[in-house]
C-alpha cells in the first residue's frame, strides 16, 4: 500500500519534533553569468527540494555518484554556502533565517569534518593551534586549560598530547583525518556532516577512521549526516540511508532494509557494483548507460530516465514524488 506521507513532515504546533534536524524543500542553485552586464543565463541545480530527517544519535548516510549533490547539500545544510530556498530544521529553530550572532551561536552545535584531511588543515599552524582556534573563537578556553583539552582530544581520536606541537605535513593521511575529527568534536557539538571523511585514505586506514567515528557516535551520543560513495562503509557505519541522484532523493531506508530490499532502480545499480568478499558468490551487475547528466540542464521529469533500464514514455513527463512505500521505506519512482 503507497501513501503519500513525507520523510520530513511537519512537526504539530507546540509539540517538540522526535528530529533533530530536519531538511525541507532545501535548493541550492549556483548562477552561471553572462555577457557585458554578467546576467544569470543560467543555473547549476545541484540540490533540488530535497527533504529528510535525522533522529537524536542516529547516523543518516547520504550517498549516490559524484556530482549528485551529496556535498552541496551537506554543506548547505550548516550555511558553509547559502541554500537558495527551503528550510533547514536544528531542533525546531530554521537555520536558514539565522543573523551572523545567531549563526555562530550554533556553529557550537553544528561541525563538519572535510573529506580532504590535508587540504582542510592550515600549514602554517601547529595541530595545538589548530585545534585550539575553536576554544578560542568560541571563548571556551584559553591557556593551559585549553592546552588540557586540546591534549584530550588528542587523546581520544588516538593520538599523542606531544602532536600538538607538530604540523600537519609531519603526519600521514589517517593521522591528519583524526586531526580533523578532533577539531570537529572540539566545541562538543550535537551534530556532525561527514564529508566523504575516508575516501581519500587507504583501505587498511578507512577501518580505523570508520571504527573511530563509530565508537565517538556512541560514547559521545553524536548525531551525524555521513556522507559517501562507498556503500559497503556507508551499510557498517549507518542506521538509514538517504541516495541522491543529480540533486534529488531517489531513496530512503533504514540501512538493512535498503541493502536487502532496494527498491529503486538507481538504488539497485549502485548496490550491484559493491564488491563481495566471497568468491564462490555471483552478483548480477545493473550496467547504467552514459554519464550523469548536467545539472545545468537536467532531464525533465525523473532525473533518472535517461539511464533508468525500466524507463517508460511517461517518466519524461512526470517528477516522481517522494513516497512511503512501506514504513520508514520512500522511494521516488512511478514504476513498480
Amino acid at each position: 500500500m503507497t501513501t503519500s506521507a513525507s520523510p520530513a513532515s511537519s512537526k504539530s504546533q507546540g509539540a517538540k519534533s522526535e528530529y533533530l534536524l530536519e531538511v525541507k524543500n532545501l535548493r541550492k542553485y549556483f548562477p552561471i553569468r553572462g555577457g557585458i552586464l554578467s546576467r544569470v543565463v543560467a543555473n547549476v541545480k545541484a540540490v533540488q527540494d530535497i527533504s529528510f530527517n535525522i533522529k537524536p544519535g542516529e547516523v543518516v548516510g547520504l550517498v549516490g555518484e559524484s556530482g549528485s549533490g551529496k556535498t552541496t547539500a551537506g554543506r548547505a545544510i550548516l550555511r558553509l554556502i547559502e541554500p537558495t530556498a527551503g528550510e533547514v530544521l536544528f531542533d525546531g529553530v530554521d537555520v536558514v533565517k539565522l543573523n551572523k550572532g545567531q549563526l555562530r551561536e550554533y556553529r557550537k552545535k553544528m561541525q563538519i569534518i572535510f573529506q580532504d584531511p590535508y587540504a582542510s588543515l592550515n600549514p602554517r599552524m601547529t595541530v595545538g593551534d589548530i585545534i585550539g582556534e575553536a576554544f578560542e573563537i568560541h571563548k571556551l578556553a584559553r591557556g593551559k586549560e585549553k592546552e588540557e583539552r586540546v591534549a584530550e582530544l588528542l587523546v581520544k581520536v588516538g593520538l599523542a598530547p606531544g602532536h600538538m606541537r607538530r604540523y600537519p605535513h609531519e603526519f600521514s593521511g589517517g593521522q591528519r583525518q583524526r586531526i580533523g575529527v578532533a577539531r570537529a568534536l572540539a566545541v562538543n557539538p550535537q551534530f556532525i556532516v561527514a564529508d566523504e571523511p575516508v575516501s581519500a585514505l587507504d583501505v587498511s586506514i578507512q577501518a580505523q577512521v570508520v571504527n573511530l567515528l563509530s565508537d565517538l557516535k556512541d560514547e559521545l551520543g553524536l548525531t551525524m549526516l555521513f556522507i559517501a560513495h562507498d556503500l559497503a562503509v556507508v551499510e557498517y557505519i549507518s542506521d538509514r540511508v538517504v541516495v541522491m541522484y543529480l540533486g534529488k532523493i531517489m531513496e530512503i531506508a533504514h540501512s538493512k532494509e535498503l541493502y536487502a530490499n532496494p527498491l529503486h532502480p538507481y538504488t539497485e545499480a549502485l548496490l550491484s557494483a559493491v564488491p563481495i568478499p566471497d568468491p564462490t558468490v555471483k552478483r548480477e551487475r545493473v550496467i547504467l548507460q552514459g554519464d550523469i547528466p548536467s545539472p545545468i540542464n537536467p532531464p525533465s521529469g525523473c532525473v533518472f530516465r535517461t539511464r533508468c533500464p525500466i524507463a517508460i514514455e511517461d517518466c519524461a513527463h512526470v517528477v516522481p514524488p517522494l513516497e512511503e512505500v512501506s514504513p520508514g521505506h520512500f522511494k521516488a519512482c512511478i514504476r513498480r
